[in-house]
């Protein structure tokens, strides 16, 4: 899932643990631990574009690091409040972390590109200068240190932040190496949009809000966070009985075109749980198609040919089985204008179902020497079309 819903996750598992202890500063400690697996996307310019597409996702949302990292984080932070040092350390802390969302979000959107390392930069600064005048303004009052959350309740904080975060995940398409580094293994049940505002994040937020304007001892306060735990699980739940209506719509439509197929793949597009698609695969080709929970009209497969064969010898090559790991085989090549090749990850879909070169979601760009190099990761339209393209997603959420 997005970082937001991450942190906001995280949020109210502080305010559960540690609420009633330290009051708003533990939604902020949760919403930390919330949003700390996922900023293993700042290795990404001491990575190659493949080796970068193994790591993330992977020990960072491990059960193994919910554990180890929840012990070690609970004692840091338990040491950190009792620390003559607490604000300086504090001020540090905070300011490495606000940068690390946006550099975070930098490398994954634009690359190893040079402006991006000026950005990183500019941002550490920024973040450390707006959490001085803050601490300036807000902080200048003695530290009350009454009644400290103890250290088992730190290191459980973390570990249900570090451990439910990955177990969000694994409701997504992406998928997760929870079981890492025993399994490269991805739990994937693809139940909901990696970025899903309207279903999870924001009555999560409503909830989260409310309970903030309570005073920490104020019984109301910590209902209202069981209140946004309760609503988003519930939602959860939801997601799986609704794609097994889904694909039974699916399935009707592929048995009324006489496509037979073999296996699946199902999954929701981005932003809600209204607009899904599927992939299937059988001996000669696979086929895409969208339904939409408003559609009138029968649903159209677009059929995508697999042209496997313009990988040689890739059977053998790490990076071709690789990506064919990471896209669980459901995957088919190109030809790219200038000569070079494109594995789509067919899990994701497209577009607008053209299956033109730039109309798959998730794409790799390779190139050819003595083995096989990934040059590129495309996730998302081109940039000179992204406001055509989620006008079309939108159109093809209201029906058709």
């Amino acid at each position: 899932m997005d970082s937001v819903s991450q942190a906001v996750l995280g949020a109210s598992i502080g305010e559960v643990v540690l609420g009633k202890k330290i009051g708003n500063k533990a939604m902020f400690w949760g919403a930390l631990g919330g949003t700390i697996p996922d900023l293993d996307v700042i290795t990404k310019p001491f990575l190659s574009e493949l080796n970068s597409l193994i790591f993330h996702r992977g020990l960072s949302h491990s059960i193994a690091f919910a554990i180890l990292g929840g012990m070690g984080f609970g004692w840091l932070i338990h040491r950190l409040y009792n620390s003559t040092y607490y604000r300086n350390i504090l001020w540090i802390f905070l300011s490495l972390f606000f940068a690390c969302v946006p550099m975070s979000m930098g490398f994954f959107l634009f690359g190893n590109d040079d402006y991006v390392y000026y950005f990183s930069v500019a941002a550490v600064i920024v973040a450390a200068l707006f959490y001085y005048f803050i601490d300036k303004k807000y902080g200048s009052t003695p530290i009350e240190k009454i009644d400290y959350p103890s250290l088992t309740q730190w290191m459980v904080m973390f570990f249900l932040a570090f451990f439910t975060h990955s177990l969000l995940d694994c409701f997504t398409m992406y998928g997760t190496q929870l079981f890492a580094p025993f399994s490269d293994y991805r739990v994937s049940f693809a139940t909901v949009a990696v970025s899903d505002p309207v279903g999870y994040t924001i009555p999560f937020l409503i909830c989260m809000f409310i309970a903030m304007r309570y005073k920490r001892s104020d019984r109301v306060r910590n209902l209202w966070a069981w209140a946004g735990l309760g609503i988003s699980s519930f939602y959860l739940i939801f997601t799986i009985w609704h794609k097994q209506n889904v694909f039974k719509q699916f399935d009707k439509q592929l048995a009324a075109q006489n496509i037979e197929y073999d296996r699946y793949s199902l999954g929701p597009y981005i932003f809600s749980n209204l607009l899904w698609g599927i992939t299937v695969e059988n001996e000669d080709k696979f086929y895409h198609g969208t339904y939409s929970v408003f559609d009138t009209s029968p649903i159209r497969f677009l059929p995508i040919e697999k042209d496997h064969h313009l990988l040689i010898d890739g059977e053998k090559d790490k990076t071709i089985q690789t990506l064919r790991w990471f896209s669980n085989d459901f995957y088919n090549v190109m030809e790219r204008p200038d000569g070079t090749l494109q594995l789509n990850d067919l899990r994701f879909g497209t577009f607008r179902q053209t299956g033109d070169i730039k109309d798959f979601i998730f794409r790799f760009q390779l190139v050819r020497g003595e083995g096989y190099e990934m040059v590129r990761t495309i996730g998302g339209p081109e940039e000179e079309s992204i406001s055509g393209v989620f006008g079309d997603l939108w159109g093809r959420v209201k029906g058709r």
